[in-house]
């Protein structure tokens, strides 16, 4: 298994060896490989069984280093990182001819992100190379976000895994790009669109489902247990599902269900707290789909700020 701990030397000179590692970030933990090294890019489709025509996102320490990789800066994005960078942003940028093919899935974009999270961007900026990294789990599965997740789910496949603690966000990074002018969400994250809008102005949302992705995460299926979701009205879901005598679980927002065993239901945040839903959604379906039950019935959040983010992964973990 993985080795876990909080030594920067370490990660990097495994990385600098071409392996992988993995690490934390505020949204999710990464699967970590140098994006300029073809065989450690290789390396993490292949860990991961990711299609190679789902694109990567770099990670850097500085605007700085940003700037090395990609050809200019669009205006209205650069607006957007000297708002939320370092921060759970990732922008869509005119890639360079450092960053290999492979880590675009041949797309003359590149994402790019610049992690609000401490120990990691300490880690990037003792490196002379751009992480790719994405979650740190099997493809399609439930992102992890503390170091143990990894550990459950890779850690027989990398050497080491950096701990950073619990996410503090919970879920992946909002990615926008720009098209003749008109700035475009491409995947709902841990920045409310809300908050895009404040700087950028109004904003298009791409829905979240394509064969042929522009940017990451935007497959229709993903984020999902093993364990069937199906959304709904709890209260009736609930009702029709104890009348059958099925063994199912339940993901709620704020509600307790008393009838249902504590083992079997996950209340994402009993005071309605929005962001403390999102930290906690992950983890919680994990714990469901641990749970041995037969389907994990849950309910859509309401439809503002980090809530659009948390339907998102919702609805594509109860995707067919």
């Amino acid at each position: 298994m993985a080795e876990i701990g909080t030594d920067i030397a370490k990660a990097s000179q495994l990385l600098r060896e071409g392996k992988l590692v993995g690490m934390p970030t505020e949204t999710v933990y990464g699967l970590a490989g140098n994006a300029l090294n073809p065989e450690a890019v290789t390396a993490i489709f292949e860990t991961k069984k990711r299609p190679s025509f789902d694109p990567l996102i770099i990670h850097v320490g500085s605007l700085e280093q940003a700037r090395s990789f990609i050809r200019f800066f669009p205006e209205e994005l650069m607006a957007l990182a000297e708002s939320f960078w370092p921060g759970p942003l990732t922008l869509l940028l005119p890639k360079n001819d450092k960053i290999p093919d492979l880590v675009t899935s041949g797309l003359d974009t590149v994402a790019v992100r610049i992690p609000g999270h401490s120990l990691t961007r300490e880690l990037l900026l003792n490196l002379d190379f751009p992480l790719a990294a994405p979650s740190a789990n099997p493809f399609g599965y439930i992102s992890p976000t503390r170091a143990l997740h990894v550990q459950d789910q890779l850690g027989d496949k990398i050497p080491y895994i950096l701990d950073g603690g619990d996410c503090t966000v919970g879920l992946e990074s909002t990615i926008v790009g720009v098209e003749q002018g008109q700035v475009i969400v491409y995947r709902l994250g841990g920045i409310p669109v809300s908050a895009i809008e404040q700087v950028a102005g109004p904003v298009l949302i791409l829905p979240q489902s394509s064969s042929n992705p522009k940017s990451p995460g935007m497959l229709k299926s993903h984020y999902a247990p093993k364990t069937p979701v199906l959304l709904g009205d709890l209260d009736t879901l609930v009702s029709e599902f104890s009348q059958r005598g099925e063994n199912f679980g339940v993901l709620s927002f704020n509600k307790v269900f008393p009838e249902i065993p504590d083992a079997r239901q996950v209340i994402l945040s009993p005071s309605g707290d929005l962001g403390e839903a999102a930290r906690n959604l992950f983890s919680g379906m994990r714990l469901l789909d641990k749970a041995d039950v037969s389907v994990i019935l849950a309910e859509e959040l309401p439809e503002k700020d980090l809530g659009k983010a948390i339907n998102d992964r919702l609805r594509r973990a109860a995707a067919k």
